[in-house]
């Protein structure tokens, strides 16, 4: 039976993938995490404790992170700094956890000889003009344009010479934006539906003419899964579900699912460096490790998020007053 440490497990995907590990193998998993505002052990509520064990702290530091990697055999790192806005206010967290963090780990896989797979984003890349007919592949150059982006880029370095140069037992993934349950509201999606709950207007950054790659996060974690299984070891595989949809799309969407008008939303001034486009061509993971995502349908995928956050305001109730009053300060 394998053992698994997951890293940000109490966070977003990470507790996504937490959830898809126990429902698809007998595997037990140690959750790492420093539990902060984007990670809640009410996302981890409900499973078994004898397969779930959640350790809080940080991946910075060596002592723990030695201690967990030595028991076990495969270490999957979801946790990360992974907010665009707050990067630009603040770049020095996404330094610390992004870049020193995965450095911390790398080092005890290294000593340990355990199984190492790594979480990185398509922001990586940069982006794409809106009618560039191409998307981004395994060898496509990093271009990062935000802090954060920059952060998760170095991170992939620091895993890509590690295999080399100390045969560390490593894989990664570059992801599209993800959707789906236990999404905190700061987030894209989450927070257009929390508004609509609560009879607010959604917000739209600019024209709303960006276009993301959206993929529900059952099925990232599916493709994690399969990497884990039949990746091989130092290669790279972008993860992706064909579902470009500019922001503007995914807002009307929202809209008219929760019986609104789909012109109900205002415009809000743009953000800095507002990234265009993102899209994942992802057919090296599909034609060599045989994945393919069960929500091919964006607006199926969305629809069951929508529900699942009608259905558990008391999950997200907590994190809404103060999310929205940061924005507000914002202007946003």
């Amino acid at each position: 039976m394998t053992t698994y440490l997951v890293t940000g497990g109490a966070g977003f995907i990470g507790s996504n993938f937490v959830r898809h590990v126990l429902e698809h193998t007998d595997a037990e998993v140690t959750v790492l995490d420093l539990l902060t505002y984007a990670g809640s052990r009410a996302s981890l509520e409900g499973l078994p404790p004898d397969r779930v064990t959640l350790v809080e702290g940080d991946i910075c530091d060596p002592a723990l992170v030695e201690a967990l990697v030595a028991r076990h055999p495969v270490v999957v790192h979801f946790a990360a700094e992974s907010h665009n806005d707050n990067s630009l206010h603040d770049p020095s967290p996404f330094l610390q956890t992004n870049l020193i963090g995965t450095y911390t780990l790398l080092e005890a896989v290294r000593r340990h000889g355990a199984r190492y797979h790594h979480i990185s984003t398509d922001e990586v890349y940069g982006d794409l003009e809106l009618d560039d007919p191409q998307r981004f592949t395994e060898t496509t150059p990093y271009n990062p344009s935000s802090p954060y982006s920059s952060t998760k880029a170095g991170s992939d370095l620091l895993v890509r010479a590690w295999v080399r140069s100390f045969g560390v037992l490593a894989t990664i993934s570059n992801c599209s934006n993800n959707y789906g349950p236990f999404q905190h509201v700061e987030k894209f999606i989450p927070r257009q539906i929390t508004n609509v709950v609560d009879g607010v207007r959604p917000k739209l950054y600019g024209a709303g003419r960006n276009v993301r790659d959206w993929i529900h996060a059952d099925d990232h974690s599916a493709a994690v899964l399969r990497i884990l299984e039949r990746g091989r070891i130092g290669e790279t595989y972008l993860v992706g579900a064909d579902g470009e949809k500019n922001n503007q799309e995914v807002i009307e969407a929202i809209l008219t699912l929760m019986g609104r008008p789909a012109d109900a939303y205002d415009h809000v001034s743009d953000r800095a460096g507002h990234d265009l486009r993102y899209a994942i061509d992802s057919t090296k993971l599909r034609t060599e490790l045989g994945w393919a995502p069960r929500y091919r349908d964006f607006a199926a995928g969305l629809e069951q998020t929508v529900a699942w956050y009608r259905d558990n305001e008391a999950w997200w109730r907590p994190q809404k007053a103060a999310t929205e009053a940061r924005y507000a300060a914002a202007g946003q």
